[in-house]
């Protein structure tokens, strides 16, 4: 059971921060890019809207999936909390609240991945949708 002590450590733990500085760095990116467009340089609104839109998906699915990664997490340290209250035999409050509490910090630092992902995502959206319409008026769309 040890094995899934470390599992939840440093195997979901360690994807959700993984998740989040990947997301960061799109959003980073992105934020460059969107600085620096000319709107001008795109042939119709289309391609320009690809070139705006590219890897957004990216923020948006950690966004989506940081919480169910963090609830797996928890789930799996429910379990393992169980497992060791059965094989020691004890049923001390102490135990189980210790463990309890581990358990929840994955669930805890996915709404904390999720949380700016979201806030991310938003406004590089709002971002995207100002240069669309920048473009609709300089091209008389």
């Amino acid at each position: 059971m040890d094995i899934l002590h470390q599992l939840i450590d440093y195997g979901i733990i360690g994807l959700l921060i993984a998740l989040s500085f990947w997301a960061v760095a799109v959003a980073i990116e992105r934020w460059l890019f969107y600085r620096q467009v000319d709107p001008r340089k795109y042939p119709d609104q289309q391609t320009f809207e690809v070139a705006l839109t590219k890897r957004l998906v990216i923020i948006g699915t950690v966004a989506a999936n940081a919480p169910y990664i963090g609830l797996l997490g928890t789930v799996l340290g429910i379990m393992l909390t169980f497992h060791n209250m059965g094989t020691s035999g004890t049923m001390a409050v102490s135990t189980i609240m210790v463990g309890l509490s581990l358990a929840l910090k994955a669930t805890a630092i996915g709404l904390l991945v999720a949380i700016p992902c979201v806030v991310l995502n938003n406004v590089l959206r709002r971002r995207v949708a100002e240069l669309l319409s920048l473009y609709k008026v300089q091209h008389g769309a």
